[in-house]
Order: structure tokens, then sequence, then C-alpha cells
């Protein structure tokens, strides 16, 4: 989950800098479809996933994921153009979505009595990969933070290779179509709405704040840091919903987070300042800390034997927002500016708490 941070943070932070833009000679709608290229890859590789953590485990999945996030990452250090950015994107986008799926499956299964304030506890490595990145790219230029980046998924790659595994849990047989086949589950569409718009709120803030805070005046350098603090503020997030978890349920939580990040999205759009833009990012992210790890647990409750196949269809239709969410701010900015074009997370924020309201109610 610390590699996967990575994958998602990388590209919205490297591209936030005029530099790495001016190098590739792209736009802000171009942006936007860089970072739709690497959701689309996180999105296809979470259907094909799902259903081979179920037939065949977790290390094939976690071992063949690392090694092409490796790949991808050397492909993105030579990257000169449009197009093999895109190409790398993709790349990088498919290894992380079978290390998110494979690694959120795994600790379902390992911690039945737990697995919401665990989910939480491993979703918080997310926000450390991801806090990494944008205090990196402060210290060290951009060829340096993609040299170290390529060496952690290498050094992932080999760890996983060596490591022991559970065994397969499925007993269907595999078939590529089982994580679509899920929706047939009672209550699973409920939850794959829910978390297309919570994983589009968290795509368009970490893909676009870095960008957002750029064109309010603040300079690179200063953008980066406001990015860092939403995800500092996630990952502390994750660790205050874990023991929430102890006081409230699991649905009660998601719809406290959906409200307070349309708040924390109207604060950042309001601000004139550095400290309010940085105050609203914080609030976001911690806001979003325990809306995607919760879902999950709620779905791990009802669904266990199937945790990798389910897994790997919600995190495909929340993918579907993550893949849009961002090309939609790219293209609304180029017409709208990108203030307005950022109203989009906060209305997100306000979906995912009405949602999670009809989950919190009484099952029939």
């Amino acid at each position: 989950m610390f590699l996967f941070g990575i994958v998602l943070a990388i590209l919205g932070t490297i591209l936030g800098l005029p530099a790495m833009r001016a190098r590739l000679g792209i736009d802000l709608v171009q942006q936007g479809d860089i970072l739709l290229a690497l959701y689309l890859g996180v999105f296809l590789s979470t259907v094909l996933t799902g259903p081979v953590i179920d037939s065949f485990g977790n290390k094939v999945v976690l071992a063949t994921s690392a090694t092409l996030v490796t790949l991808a990452m050397l492909l993105f250090s030579a990257a000169s153009s449009f197009a093999a950015a895109a190409a790398a994107g993709f790349a990088l986008g498919f290894g992380g979505g079978g290390l998110n799926t494979a690694a959120n499956a795994l600790v379902a299964e390992l911690y039945p009595d737990a697995r919401g304030a665990m989910l939480n506890v491993v979703g918080m490595f997310f926000g450390f990969g991801a806090l990494v990145v944008p205090l990196l790219a402060v210290a060290f230029s951009i060829p340096q933070l993609l040299t170290a980046t390529t060496a952690l998924a290498a050094v992932c790659a080999i760890a996983y290779l060596l490591l022991r595994f559970p065994p397969p849990s499925g007993d269907e047989g595999f078939s590529l179509l089982a994580s679509i086949k899920a929706a047939r589950h009672p209550g699973v569409l409920l939850l794959a709405l829910l978390l297309f718009f919570q994983s589009g709120n968290e795509s368009s803030i970490g893909g676009w704040t870095s960008t957002y805070a750029g064109a309010m005046g603040a300079s690179p350098r200063t953008a980066t840091i406001i990015l860092a603090g939403y995800w500092a503020a996630l990952m502390a997030g994750r660790m205050v919903a874990a023991r929430a978890l102890r006081h409230l349920s699991k649905p009660r939580l998601v719809l406290a987070s959906g409200a307070v990040t349309a708040i924390g999205c109207a604060v950042l759009l309001a601000s004139r300042s550095v400290t309010m833009m940085f105050a609203g990012a914080a609030i976001t992210g911690f806001a979003h800390a325990a809306v995607y790890p919760t879902t999950l647990a709620i779905a791990a409750d009802r669904y266990q034997r199937l945790a990798g196949t389910i897994f790997g269809f919600l995190f495909a239709c929340g993918l579907v927002g993550g893949m849009t969410f961002p090309w939609t701010v790219g293209h609304l900015s180029q017409s709208f500016g990108l203030r307005a074009a950022m109203l989009l997370p906060m209305a997100g924020g306000a979906v995912v708490a009405g949602l999670a309201a009809v989950i919190a109610r009484p099952a029939k």
C-alpha cells in the first residue's frame, strides 16, 4: 500500500511542476489525459486481478504488479513527449491496481474480527507513500525522485517472490468476468456507487491540488507543500478512523467523512491565501481518509468468501470515478477556469454523504 500511494501521487506531483510540463510539452488538458491513462490502467488491472487473487492467490498478483510498476517508472524517466508519458502512466496504473486489490483482500482475510480498523491501518501506509512523493519532490530533482521510486518497486517485487502467502480462497473456478458478476449480490451496486464518487474526489484533489495552488499564485515549492499537507492529513485521518470505529458504526463514519469532505473542498476553493489553501487541503485529506477502507470493510463483512472478486468489482467501479473526475477537471478548467472546475470534488463529497446515509439505514 505504501508503493500504491507512490503510484497514485507521483504523477500529480511531478506534472504540477512547470519544468516537467515543459519537458513533455503538455497543457492542462493533456495533463488530465495522462491522469486518465493512469486510472484507466488501475481500472483494467482491478477488473482482472480480483478473480486471479481468488483462484491463484495474492503472491502472483503482488509480484507481477510490483515488477510492472518498476518498468513503468523506468519508462516515465525516459519520457519526453505526451504519448510516452501517457503510455507510462497507463502501465504504472495497471501495476498499481494489482497492488491495491491484493493488499486489501489479504488484510481483510487475515483480520476477520477487526476488518474496519485494520483496513484503515493498512490504508494509512497508502497515505505514507503518497506523502513521501511531494516531500521528496521538494528536496530532490525529478530524475532523482523517479530513480528512488523505481528502486523501491524493484525491491518490493523481490520481497513478494520470497514471502509465503495464504492459499487461494475461491472455489468457483477462474473467470475473468467474475468481478462483473459480483454486481448480482444485493447491496454491492450501492457500495460501488459510493466508491465511484469517493475515488473521483480523491483523484481530483490528489491530481490537481498542486496545479490549483500554483494557479492561485503559490510558488511551485509552496504548491507541492500544500499537496503534501493533503496526503499527511489523509494518513493521520486513517489513524484516527481505526480508533473511531470503536465508537461509531462503519456507515456513520463514512457519512460524517463525506460531509466534512464537502466542507474541506469549500475552504480550499474559497481560499485567498496560502494558509487557507493548506487548511482546506488538510481538512479534505482528513475527511477522505476513512471512506475507502471503511466501505471495503462493510463489503468484506457481507461477502467474506469472495473478498478478492468483490473488492475487484468495487475498485473497478470506484476507478471509473477516479478516471473521469480528473479528466473532467482538466477539460472544465480550459473553459471555466480551474477554480470552477474544482467544484466537482466538493459536490462529490456531498453525494458520498448521501449514499452513506442510505447504507446506514437498517437493512430490510
